[in-house]
């Protein structure tokens, strides 16, 4: 009695096992297609029917090591399936195969920097403990299933028959029980083949961007006809982090960023100053903000990290290389980068003022290693005050509008800011960028407009202080916010904005169409952003 019991036991636990191996590949092969949620799950995969008959139709020798292969294969495919999900949330796209690999490394980076060196140690182990373990679960499952089916041939191909008829039928008629989502599923095939296409058109790329690169209207203009209407203006181009359109176009947002511009733009007019604004289009969206930078400043559309990384070959006149040209002090204001900028001789900056060069002695907030009004007063201390110095050029990337947006600093006095550590009373504790993905929605999106409220009032106090004759003071958004905040569907518009108090600066602008003041209306001009340089250069340049 006791040895059927604990044969019975053994056969439950077989079938048990093969129960929870058959949904291991089974939900592989079908999350593709998307986030496998149970009304989803009601579905069959081509690809498990016909790995299924080829194994059973192999002799068993054979059999076991194409039962590893294929095990192999699903677990990459969730290995992928798990890359697009991140890369899904960060940047609201896919993993490029290509060229996203080095998006590995600087995640790491990424989280060192925002979250500690224990964090990052813990982060790379886990990544590696993944990598390993999902192909093994994988292969085991793949291994297990094709010991039950061959030990029960007969009756496992009698099943495949019966849902390969059942297949057939529902592509057919295009079966769906969840809309959108086909009964009759060949998802991993699909991502097969489009990961194929992905491959070929990327390497194709590579020749598509340095011929666009070549087409260079600027490169050899000579130093005298470059930026002769800005000659002694200092120019600052600042990039607001996820200050996209939705911020003045969104119903929860909208009201009060429009009113917080619009009392800019009437503080600014007491102080002498006008601006106008319009849309740029960003290459990117929820993340990436180097790639919006590296558009805007070459020219070039860097939509992804292949042609980023391929940039600095193209010998491309970066607006920064351009007013060095013509006899500017460059420098990049970048509280953002902490370990070094390794493209600044392409930018063509004289100097790169990071994290650890810019004099703050106050608490992070969250990822911002310093407020942005800090910021803007160590540019002032550090550019704009030295004196008998030459006209400045300064790329500023703000950083006090990167997710997660809390904590935030609240403005002060310019004369208060001094070492920063007047920010110790306002910090609190801080979370990773991820932080938004479990917070309310509801908190997430009050947070976001805060810091973007912060950030613009940062701008416009700044250009209302120290917004002399000689200043012009281009902001825009890199980007829009990750989908959590804005949804799948919002734009990749972001708004940009030039201030200036010689009315010759604007002048120079006229003709783009700009809606006056810092709000851009809903009709402003929409201009891809890499078409921003050369509109810049040629209305700058010569009459």
């Amino acid at each position: 009695m006791a040895r059927t019991t604990r044969g019975t036991g053994r056969r439950l636990l077989r079938w048990a096992a093969g129960l929870a191996a058959g949904f291991l590949v089974f939900v592989v092969l079908v999350s593709p297609a998307g986030p496998p949620t149970p009304a989803a799950l009601v579905r069959i995969p081509i690809e498990a029917l016909v790995g299924g008959l080829l194994l059973l139709l192999l002799p068993a020798r054979p059999r076991r090591p194409a039962a590893v292969a294929l095990g192999v294969l699903v677990g990459l495919l969730a290995l992928l399936a798990l890359l697009d999900a991140g890369f899904g949330v960060a940047l609201s796209r896919p993993f490029d195969l290509v060229s996203d690999w080095s998006f590995l490394g600087s995640g790491l980076d990424y989280v060192r920097s925002s979250s500690g060196q224990a964090a990052a140690v813990g982060a790379a182990i886990g990544a590696v403990v993944l990598v390993v373990l999902v192909p093994v679960l994988t292969t085991l499952a793949v291994l297990h299933l094709t010991g039950l089916a061959a030990r029960h041939r007969a009756g496992s191909a009698r099943v495949g028959a019966a849902l390969t008829v059942v297949w057939v039928t529902c592509a057919v008629l295009g079966a769906q029980l969840v809309p959108g989502v086909p009964v009759a599923s060949r998802s991993a095939a699909t991502a097969v083949y489009d990961r194929a296409l992905q491959v070929r058109d990327g390497l194709a790329d590579r020749k598509a961007f340095a011929a666009e690169a070549a087409a260079d209207a600027f490169r050899d203009v000579p130093a005298d006809r470059l930026l002769t209407g800005l000659r002694g203006k200092d120019v600052a181009v600042a990039f607001v982090e996820s200050y996209g359109r939705s911020a003045v176009a969104d119903p929860r947002f909208a009201p009060q960023v429009g009113a917080l511009l619009d009392d800019g733009t009437r503080r600014l007019a007491a102080a002498g100053l006008e601006a106008r604004s319009a849309y740029l289009t960003s290459p990117t969206t929820g993340g990436g903000s180097w790639l919006a930078h590296a558009t805007l400043l070459s020219g070039l559309w860097v939509d992804d990290q292949q042609r980023y990384e391929s940039l600095q070959d193209t010998g491309r006149l970066t607006l920064g290389a351009a007013f060095a040209r013509a006899g500017w002090r460059t420098v990049g204001i970048m509280p953002g980068v902490t370990s070094g900028f390794a493209e600044a001789p392409f930018y063509g900056y004289d100097e790169i003022r990071d994290a650890a060069h810019l004099g703050y002695r106050g608490p992070n907030f969250s990822f911002a290693t310093m407020p942005d009004q800090y910021t803007l007063a160590a540019f002032q201390r550090l550019e704009r005050s030295a004196p008998g110095r030459a006209p400045v050029m300064a790329e500023i990337p703000l950083v006090s509008s990167h997710a997660p947006w809390a904590p935030l600093p609240r403005m002060i006095g310019w004369d208060e800011v001094g070492d920063g550590s007047v920010y110790d009373s306002m910090s609190g504790p801080s979370d990773p960028p991820q932080a938004i993905l479990t917070r309310d929605p509801a908190v997430v999106a009050a947070d976001y407009r805060a810091a973007i409220e912060y950030s613009l009032s940062s701008l416009i106090s700044y250009a209302e202080t120290y917004g002399d004759e000689n200043l012009v003071l281009v902001f825009l958004g890199d980007h829009q916010p990750a989908s959590v905040v804005v949804g799948e569907d919002a734009s990749r518009d972001a708004p940009v904005t030039i201030v200036a108090k010689d009315p010759a600066v604007l002048d120079r602008i006229a003709g783009w169409g700009w809606s006056d003041g810092l709000r851009p209306d809903p009709q402003a001009p929409v201009w891809r952003m890499d078409t921003f340089r050369d509109r810049f250069l040629a209305a700058f340049g010569p009459s």
